[in-house]
């Protein structure tokens, strides 16, 4: 393959904001009394003595109140990313500063008369220079220009070129303002040039900063609860923005093509050349440049582990709680032991923001930062700015909410209460809260590094060995801290696990996806026998250990990859799970209790998040119903890359939704606690979990899907889409007869079965705004198949039975129930003559077998 390429490069106009100002002194070299052949001014006359000027990737100069960039001839047609991120936001607003705005790719080029062009660019295909199809997609591929700059002077000595920027900068330019998307989501109109201006500029051997303050005209409207408090107040809303134009490499690095059984990000774009028969995209992973040392090369040859000779580092933003910057340190500087593993020591390291240095801002590209938002918001993410030629990580900005603490308490006392004493208070200590913080920090440091959730790694772990402290002291709970497996909610009491043991860390897979993505090899070896042996490498190394196995992000339908959950076996790990919520429910009220004036709102919060978690665990299961093992494979592999799951595996999760969700979880409803809270949406949450459940189990993509397997592996045992909904029939009905009766709970139940039933069969007849989407989601999946006639059938079966057994009864509530599902049937199938029961069975011939739950 040959090494160059003519990258073609599509231009998409993309928004972005920027903020800017100016300090120091006059720095001028080299000026020169030429006037450029189309008559620009005298640099003199343009850059007076009263310049102030600083050098760097533009040289930029103030004289007055205008900006000037002087660009050098060596600058044109190389290829400058610009990052927008907020510096402040206004009170209200759902972002902070340090957050990203935007990214795009310009390039300046010497216009035909006297200026120059601005395009902005991105990379969607490329071609071999030698190969003839170049000209093609050059032909096929055209950029916009954005911005024509006059030259208003040359300087022949530095052969560079002199423009204005100040109107360019205040304007609402498509490069520079907010996009119109973004103006929309803080209901914002147009800008206000007299209150907007350039607050500084400052330049760096690769990158030029910009700060802008942007203050915009704000839209008013009847609902005040959706525009921001400075919009209602002043009737304008003022940000401040930074622009980073960040010179990227002139030889970009070397691409790492993408294998989807690693979990890394990835960028592509098409590939034509004059031997293909068929247009190739080359997907390549997001990775930093790590390279040895120039006097560690012999060393790195042998073998050696060696220092970096750039090194990752994270800044720890100085806003952030001193108490909580060594833990965050601490996050970063896990990853070190990964990357020992790909050949490299202390090739990530985190430190505190030295705040006393007035040569570094937090809004440099140079620098990598943790931010840290003062905001309400539980959450925390990592993203990354990446040259898009060629994938390489050019810096990071993690984004911390405060808030997120709150939410670590709620994972930790609901996953951990019951067998660490630690998390049964309000308020952690620090040395507690603090070791929450450091693994969602390694967590989040994994996606700056290019790698995504991994959310089959828990599945990696039989269950049993969750309550097994010498194998959980050697592997940990989880495969990879990529996953969402938050804390070890198997362990129980008895098991006496190590408290360190419960939390997850850097583990197998995240050390061998560094290895595969950031070992280095031969330069002479090419990009295509480079991608064969590291193919050859996962083949080999995930054939051999499953803990090495990437299950994607958990969109697909495959039960093993499933946030929030852990081990091999979701019934048997989610019966240890709420084993240890009912042990933590009685406890709730004291738990909760901070003071003796406190109200009930910490007891209202916390028993939402016990039952969310309840809910996580039942849907864990459900997820196994119709469930598509999905493993990715080459052609060089053994086995399928899709399988469904096993009939057994199916009617186990269909009888444990039996045990814990149809039958009423009394345990969970407490009327000590009930009673003290006023959420209402608390006190229904337990059955609206289970209206969920039923509205799941009966979607018709779950039951189209479970036909299609039942023909592809119809010599196989599959389980039948007919039998599955006579055992679910069976687990909600059961036999009527003279004795039938009916709680609240089993009624609630029964309807919300029948009116799934209906919206399988009619979507059109689906009530309620959820049913009503999802219904007509899942009716292109049904349509012209046997799932409408199934829903038919079974709506037909109930409405006899209901008629036949009416009658007999003698509970008033029940046979109100019941005739009132009889008239929601016969709405949509319309009335059946009598017939002989005989002759409609309600109880067919099933083999699933109800068992008693723990209650």
């Amino acid at each position: 393959m040959k090494n160059c390429f003519a990258y073609i490069l599509v231009f998409l106009l993309v928004t972005s904001c920027g903020s800017v100002g100016f300090v120091g002194k006059s720095n001028r070299k080299g000026k020169s009394e030429s006037l450029a052949a189309n008559s620009a001014k005298a640099y003199d006359r343009i850059i007076t003595e009263e310049a102030v000027t600083k050098s760097g990737l533009f040289d930029v100069h103030k004289v007055g109140d205008k900006y000037y960039f002087e660009i050098v001839d060596s600058l044109l047609n190389r290829e400058i990313l610009v990052v927008t991120r907020f510096i402040k936001t206004p009170s209200g607003a759902s972002n902070y500063g340090g957050e990203k705005i935007s990214e795009n790719t310009i390039v300046f080029e010497k216009g035909p008369t006297n200026n120059l062009f601005l395009r902005i660019s991105t990379l969607v295909s490329a071609a071999h220079e030698d190969d003839a199809i170049s000209k093609a997609v050059n032909n096929s591929n055209i950029t916009p220009i954005l911005e024509a700059f006059e030259i208003k002077a040359q300087n022949d000595d530095n052969q560079s070129y002199v423009i204005e920027v100040t109107n360019f900068i205040n304007s609402e330019n498509p490069l520079l303002a907010l996009s119109s998307d973004a103006k929309d989501d803080y209901k914002l109109l147009s800008l206000e040039k007299d209150k907007s201006y350039i607050q500084e500029i400052n330049s760096f051997p690769v990158n030029t900063e910009i700060k802008t303050v942007k203050t915009y005209r704000a839209k008013s409207g009847s609902d005040k609860r959706k525009e921001l408090p400075a919009a209602i107040l002043a009737g304008v809303v003022t940000l401040e923005i930074n622009n980073s134009f960040i010179l990227l490499p002139k030889i970009p690095m070397r691409k790492r093509l993408y294998d989807e059984r690693v979990g890394y990000f990835a960028s592509s774009y098409l590939e034509y050349g004059d031997d293909q028969q068929k247009v190739d995209r080359n997907t390549y992973i997001h990775r930093w440049r790590l390279e040895p040392k120039p006097e560690d090369s012999l060393k790195w040859k042998r073998g050696e582990l060696v220092e970096p000779k750039k090194p990752i580092v994270y800044y720890i933003d100085p806003a952030t709680p001193k108490k909580w910057r060594p833990y965050l340190i601490q996050g970063i500087n896990d990853w070190q032991v990964a990357f020992e593993q790909a050949g490299f020591k202390n090739a990530i390291i985190g430190k505190p923001w030295p705040e006393n240095d007035e040569s570094m801002s937090l809004e440099d590209s140079r620098f990598s930062v943790l931010r840290y938002f003062a905001s309400p918001f539980k959450n925390a993410y990592g993203p990354n700015v990446v040259d898009p030629r060629s994938g390489e990580i050019l810096e990071s900005h993690i984004g911390w909410y405060h808030n997120l603490m709150s939410l670590l308490h709620s994972w930790y006392m609901v996953q951990a209460g019951a067998v660490d004493e630690r998390a049964r208070k309000m308020e952690y200590d620090s040395k507690l809260m603090g070791e929450l913080i450091r693994f969602v920090a390694s967590h989040e440091v994994g996606h700056t590094l290019g790698l995504r959730h991994n959310m089959g790694a828990s599945h990696a772990t039989p269950v049993e060995n969750l309550r097994d402290a010498e194998w959980l002291e050697k592997n940990g709970h989880t495969s990879s801290i990529m996953d969402y497996a938050r804390f070890n909610y198997v362990a129980q009491p008895e098991d006496s696990i190590p408290n360190k043991d419960l939390m997850p860390r850097v583990g197998d897979y995240d050390k061998w996806a560094i290895q595969w993505g950031y070992s280095r090899y031969a330069d002479d070896l090419s990009i295509s026998d480079e991608r064969e042996m590291l193919s050859q490498m996962v083949t080999d190394s995930v054939t051999g250990n499953p803990r090495l196995w990437f299950g994607g992000e958990g969109r697909d339908f495959d039960p093993r990859s499933q946030t929030e959950d852990l081990g091999d076996d979701a019934m048997q790990a989610s019966t240890y799970g709420i084993l240890n919520l009912q042990r933590i429910a009685p406890f709730l009220k004291k738990w909760t209790q901070e003071r003796n004036s406190d109200d009930y709102a910490n007891l209202d919060q916390v028993y939402k998040d016990l039952v969310g978690q309840y809910s996580d665990y039942i849907f864990h299961v459900a997820k196994n119903i119709g469930g598509i093992y999905v493993t990715p494979k080459t052609m060089g592999e053994e086995g399928e890359v899709y399988r469904p799951v096993d009939k057994q595996t199916q009617k186990q999760a269909l009888l444990f939704l039996n045990n814990y969700i149809f039958k009423e979880p009394k345990w969970l409803l407490r009327n000590d606690i009930l009673n003290a809270i006023q959420s209402p949406q608390s006190k229904e949450s337990v059955t609206k979990t289970m209206e969920g459940v039923m509205m799941n189990l009966l979607g018709g993509s779950r039951l189209s899907r479970m036909t299609f397997i039942s023909e592809r592996y119809e010599n196989e045992d599959p389980y039948l889409p007919q039998e599955y909904m006579d055992d679910l029939s069976q687990l909600v009905w059961g036999d009527m007869n003279v004795f039938y009766q009916t709680n609240a709970y089993k009624r609630k139940l029964q309807k919300a079965y029948v009116s799934n039933l209906i919206a399988l069969y009619k979507p059109d007849e689906a009530e309620g705004l959820v049913e009503g989407i999802l219904a007509k989601l899942s009716e292109g999946y049904t349509v012209n198949t046997d799932v409408r006639s199934l829903a038919l059938d079974n709506l037909l079966t109930l409405q006899g039975n209901i008629k036949r057994t009416i009658p007999v009864m003698t509970d008033r509530l029940t046979i109100a129930h019941l005739n009132y599902l009889k008239r929601e049937i016969e709405s949509v199938v319309g009335q059946t003559r009598d017939v002989d029961p005989l002759f409609i069975p309600f109880r067919r011939d099933v083999s699933i077998q109800e068992q008693s739950g723990d209650e």
